[in-house]
């Protein structure tokens, strides 16, 4: 077991470059069930989800290869098993997403429910009304067992704007006889990607970027090579470091439009950045201060589907406010339990009325000081490495694989810019 020790007050300074998008590499990696034929992989984020997702696959009796760094290469010519190992499901909520691909390709798959975040109830409900509708049927009875025949296109109206739920539905529906109509479809870059990388392995995808995605059926897909986009969550919470420890920093292999949605949010915390083609640079020197609303109203950061700000965000920027001047409303949607991490900010130093699980009222700034933490999942546990670098004194932070599931190498990178931490053996 390993610990984060942070000593923090250390502005960080230096240059990075974006990681893969994690929330892309994951369905795109499970979509390779969906050709015989091999499929090279760029740009995937070398972190623990991505490395439970490809042990997956090779459970299923594919190979995966790696190329080099970031670059996988696989190939599920030879796919022996349809049944997700009990101890890879639960690691990872990532894991439901073999279930539409599974189903396409071989007509069954089995799991037990998933892993993942621990950040309130997370219903799978829209995953199997789609799928069913696409001609599977779903038994659920301790574990899921999905079984089809043949799948037939169809109109599909999700209930939620569910990511893993569209990427599912997407998967299965590029195999389905006949037409499918996605409405209410989430549109987040990862799942652009997804299509993107389905239509060069000759799936017919109209409609990308958008919230009604038009599928037409083919027979067989064939193998590709594809690049996956930056992560603008990893983007995102580098800056939010960068702005928490009145630092600055470089970030290089960004993708302009995925910013538009964080610009605005951090605008309101007073923070801005210089944006030079597919490269960002946040200045050390920053107004801090909130902007409030029109009529001297007291500003709300709040997350919704693409393109609004992303609830993956959110507890980034509920550690940012405890360093900016004034008073912001932190609303998060999306997720029941995730503003529950905000005690142990309190316990630094913070001044943070939490008004229920939604919502968060932040004060600032605050002098926040070193403490013993615990993170609860991979962007909490994040925005607690952030609070500890701005923090006066030595930090410590448990359960730290919940944040290595999202960021790559973070230890080896903030030390690159400076930052005081240590990955400690506690064994």
């Amino acid at each position: 077991m390993y610990e984060y020790e942070i000593e923090g007050g250390f502005p960080i300074k230096g240059e990075i470059t974006a990681s893969g998008n994690k929330n892309a590499a994951l369905p795109c990696i499970a979509a390779t069930l969906l050709t015989d034929e091999p499929v090279i992989l760029k740009n995937i984020p070398e972190i623990e989800d991505t490395g439970v997702m490809l042990s997956i696959l090779q459970s299923f009796g594919a190979k995966a290869e790696k190329l080099e760094d970031n670059t996988w290469k696989i190939e599920a010519k030879d796919v022996e098993s349809c049944v997700i190992p009990a101890e890879l499901s639960k690691k990872i909520r990532a894991s439901i997403l073999f279930a539409g691909p599974m189903v396409a390709r071989l007509g069954k798959a089995e799991m037990l429910p998933p892993g993942g975040d621990v950040i309130g109830r997370r219903r799978l409900d829209t995953h199997f009304i789609a799928l069913e509708q696409l001609g599977a049927q779903v038994k659920v009875n301790g574990h899921f067992t999905f079984t089809a025949n043949k799948l037939i296109g169809t109109d599909i109206f999700l209930d939620e704007c569910s990511v893993t739920a569209t990427e599912n539905a997407v998967m299965a529906a590029v195999l389905a006889e006949g037409k499918t109509t996605i409405t209410n479809a989430a549109s987040e870059p990862h799942i652009q990607d997804l299509c993107n990388m389905l239509c060069a392995m000759g799936a017919k995808i109209t409609g990308i970027g958008s919230n009604i995605l038009y599928i037409d059926g083919v027979k067989k897909l064939h193998g590709c090579e594809f690049e996956i986009g930056p992560d603008y969550m990893e983007i995102g919470s580098y800056i939010g470091l960068a702005a928490a420890t009145r630092g600055s920093v470089t970030i290089k292999g960004v993708k302009n439009l995925d910013m538009r949605p964080l610009k605005v949010g951090f605008a309101k915390l007073g923070i801005s950045w210089m944006q030079e083609g597919e490269t960002i640079t946040v200045s050390s020197i920053q107004e801090m201060k909130t902007n409030a609303d029109v009529g001297t109203k007291i500003p709300k950061i709040d997350d919704s589907p693409w393109p609004g700000f992303p609830p993956d965000l959110t507890s980034i920027m509920t550690v940012v406010a405890t360093q900016v001047e004034g008073t912001v409303l932190i609303f998060e949607k999306m997720f029941e339990s995730r503003m529950f991490f905000v005690d142990k900010l309190i316990s630094m130093g913070a001044q943070i009325t939490l008004c229920d699980p939604h919502r968060a009222v932040v004060s600032g700034p605050s002098s926040l000081h070193g403490d013993h933490l615990v993170s609860p999942d991979v962007r909490a546990g994040m925005a607690m490495v952030i609070a500890a670098m701005a923090a006066r004194g030595t930090s410590r932070i448990s359960n730290v694989y919940q944040i290595e599931r999202g960021y790559e190498h973070l230890v080896e990178r903030l030390q690159s810019l400076g930052g005081h931490i240590k990955r400690v053996n506690v064994d």
